[in-house]
């Protein structure tokens, strides 16, 4: 079987520690990226709206302002 590569450090590994903490070398590497993911350094891209174009598209809540213009 293939070491499998840690995507922290870089670590090949293909023990018993890394197909608990899969795809993660160590619980140190784990918490790595949970921090990265908490601490905002990872970031999911997202595709800006104009304001114009989001208030078109976004539905009206039961009982505002905007559900009674329609």
């Amino acid at each position: 079987m293939a070491a499998k590569i840690c995507p922290i450090c870089g670590k090949a590994s293909d023990g018993p520690e890394m197909a608990r903490l899969a795809p993660f070398c160590s619980a140190r590497c784990k918490d790595v990226d949970l921090h990265r993911w908490l601490s905002g350094q990872y970031a999911i891209p997202a595709v800006e709206q104009d304001d114009s174009d989001a208030a078109e598209e976004t539905p009206a809540a039961p009982g505002s302002d905007r559900s009674l213009l329609h």
